[in-house]
């Protein structure tokens, strides 16, 4: 049985962790940190968790817990990861891994130093729509990769308290939203990009709320990444990649389970497959138990997770965005 903890009385770990675990028979969440005591205890008694601290630093220093998972903003992540790596847990972070590329090495080697895994919640990376994807690319169905696209756009609406709209918590069209495309177009070529152009729209508290960028990768790959959180925009995730021989269109890499195409245009024929598969929560606690029990390696987290944080800081770097 691993016993889970939870950082943040969070929205996002409502979906991305605890109905996934409400499945499993192997995982337990025995407890969730607030700073507001009665915030988590309203948090724990909604969900059927036993325990409510009232600190972070609480649920650190529990012998009974064996993984935590950060769902706290992207200014929480390092610190907090860092300190229960130290105190012995595995942790699920969530996305973006950090605030900066700095961070991240940090916290990549305060997980080497303790033994512990350290895996980012790019809960895509698990689904086997993704995996089939892939296995589409190798089989070298469109020839030689020439181009990737990404984009992922959604209207956030800067409501009080809307972290995604707060620079010093980490918000931002690219971290929130963008450092999904920065992770597909890295997947899919398998080498870290050179910024070529970047364009972004800033608003009123400093935050991008869009941002398009030209990448360039080796062997004369280019790439564009979109990601855009204003209210005049509309949802979309999509990633294309162009090859010598044909073409592959993914709608919805993000959430295959709610709907999903991959459409090979190759050799003059056109052809779409869907992918089978739970939740893309369910797969990535899937894996966490699979890497936590010794089983398999993690798929992100590591060296992978600081590549994506130092692509996103050569992107606010190169659209002059003060950070």
């Amino acid at each position: 049985m691993i016993r889970i903890g939870i950082l943040g009385a969070a929205r996002v770990a409502e979906y991305a962790l605890i109905a996934p675990a409400a499945e499993r028979s192997d995982v337990a969440i025995a407890a969730v940190a607030s700073r507001d005591a009665d915030k988590a205890r309203s948090y724990a008694d909604k969900h059927g968790i036993a325990d409510a601290l009232a600190y972070y630093e609480a649920m650190l220093a529990r012998p009974d817990i064996d993984l935590v998972y950060n769902a706290l903003p992207p200014s929480r992540h390092a610190d907090l990861s860092i300190a229960a790596l130290e105190a012995g847990k595995h942790v699920l972070c969530e996305k973006p891994f950090a605030m900066n590329a700095d961070e991240a090495r940090a916290m990549v080697k305060a997980a080497e130093s303790s033994g512990r895994h350290l895996i980012e919640a790019f809960h895509y990376r698990f689904h086997p729509a993704f995996d089939r994807f892939l296995a589409i690319l190798e089989s070298d169905a469109i020839g030689d990769l020439v181009s990737v696209d990404g984009i992922f756009t959604v209207p956030i609406p800067a409501s009080p308290g809307e972290l995604r709209h707060d620079p010093m918590l980490g918000g931002g069209a690219l971290m929130d939203l963008g450092c999904y495309p920065a992770h597909w177009l890295r997947t899919v070529v398998g080498e870290e990009p050179d910024v070529a152009t970047v364009d972004a729209v800033l608003s009123e508290t400093g935050v991008d709320l869009s941002l398009t960028a030209d990448l360039e990768f080796p062997a004369s790959v280019t790439g564009s990444l979109a990601c855009s959180m204003a209210m005049d925009c509309s949802f979309a995730a999509r990633l294309s990649v162009e090859g010598t021989a044909g073409r592959i269109d993914f709608t919805n890499p993000l959430a295959p389970h709610m709907g999903h195409d991959i459409r090979i245009e190759a050799g003059g024929r056109e052809r779409i497959e869907r992918v089978d598969g739970q939740s893309t929560y369910w797969h990535q606690l899937d894996h966490v138990v699979a890497v936590v029990s010794g089983s398999t390696d993690p798929r992100t987290g590591g060296t992978d997770a600081v590549s994506n944080m130092a692509l996103i800081d050569a992107l606010y770097d190169a659209a002059g965005v003060a950070r």
